[in-house]
């Protein structure tokens, strides 16, 4: 499928050989022409679902709609039953089509650690490990070093359920690569730097019955006891999160309709796609979700209402450095999948109500 390279097949040794010292023996294999103008089609595999199949949930579709624009982050909270594993896995069916390049790339990795059918992947990587992984499973190790999770989901998607119930070390081990989009690591004098550029989705329950904030089930956690669960994810790796919203059960009526949805799966995939090129022309590669704050100076300025709707909500919430560069973020997606050329207050409202925060 490699462009530039001529490939010969042999089915033992000797044919080899008899080639080598004759020129004879070995036919050429013909080459797979791929249409490299026009992307693989990104088609949706086992461990996804399509957004057509999630009822109710309008709130967290359109984050997931904002995520696949800029490449951010997402957590979701919410009681047992209400889909979040579901919307997690709807995202990947979201992002852009693979490139040549993207399909190369994907398919060395896996080649590392799988077996795989012939050919080069089509799809983008779902990897959904348990929250007993270890540190070695899940950013790589072992002797020679190898690819964890982080690695097998570049270029897609990394969904951790459960999110409370990983190992406090394993999270922290996070947050470098959500910084850095790489891996390195170094085992028994050995050095090996992987790609680990992924889009990560969370899930949790909103406590450790799960049913906090649900209408029929009464909760019977301590505020102790909900405090503590929570502390089990570090402030600085929810800081890493762009998108966090707390979803609550659907109900009957909306499991039970028939109604189409209000925007088809190909309608939400297109205005995604014409967000993700007019980021594209404005910066190049550079997704929205990792745009460092000089970018954000020169690709996302707000105007004078929206400065002080984020300088309200920093003072009253407490934010960071880097929550004020989360908002900033996900207020330049939002404006670009209106089609607008500046982030405007309305957008940095949202992008706050994403984040969980009142403007």
């Amino acid at each position: 499928m490699i462009e530039g390279l001529e490939t010969r097949g042999a089915s033992d040794l000797r044919q080899v050989v008899r080639w080598l010292t004759t020129g004879e023996g070995l036919a050429a294999v013909r080459r797979q022409e791929l249409d490299t103008a026009t992307p693989a089609v990104q088609t949706r595999g086992a461990s996804t679902v399509p957004l057509d199949r999630i009822r109710g949930q309008e709130l967290a579709k359109r984050a997931l709609a904002v995520a696949a624009a800029g490449g951010h982050g997402m957590l979701f909270m919410g009681p047992p039953g209400t889909g979040k594993s579901l919307l997690a896995r709807a995202l990947a069916p979201l992002l852009p089509p693979l490139t040549l390049d993207e399909r190369i790339e994907i398919t060395c990795i896996r080649s590392l650690r799988e077996r795989r059918e012939p050919g080069l992947v089509s799809t983008r990587p779902f990897r959904a490990p348990h929250h007993t992984a270890t540190s070695a499973g899940l950013i790589g190790g072992g002797t020679p070093p190898g690819p964890g999770e982080v690695t097998l989901a570049h270029g897609g998607v990394l969904f951790l359920d459960e999110l409370p119930e990983f190992r406090r070390e394993v999270l922290e081990a996070l947050r470098l690569p959500l910084e850095t989009g790489r891996v390195l690591l170094a085992r028994a004098g050995r050095r090996v730097e992987l790609p680990a550029s992924f889009q990560l989705v969370c899930a949790m329950n909103p406590c450790p019955c799960g049913f906090r904030g649900h209408p029929g089930v009464t909760c019977t956690c301590t505020p102790h006891d909900i405090r503590r669960y929570r502390k089990r994810i570090s402030g600085p790796l929810l800081d890493r999160i762009d998108l966090r919203l707390e979803i609550g059960p659907p109900s009957v009526a909306q499991l039970e309709s028939r109604a189409p949805p209000e925007l088809s799966f190909a309608a939400v995939t297109a205005a995604i796609g014409r967000a993700r090129d007019r980021a594209h022309e404005r910066q190049g590669t550079r997704r929205n979700g990792a745009l460092e704050p000089d970018e954000l100076d020169r690709h996302a300025p707000l105007d004078a209402e929206g400065r002080r709707i984020l300088e309200r909500a920093a003072s009253r919430h407490g934010l960071s450095a880097r929550g004020v560069q989360s908002v900033r973020r996900v207020a330049r997606t939002l404006a670009d999948l209106e089609g607008e050329a500046q982030a405007a207050h309305r957008h940095v409202a949202e992008a706050l109500a994403l984040r969980g925060e009142l403007p």
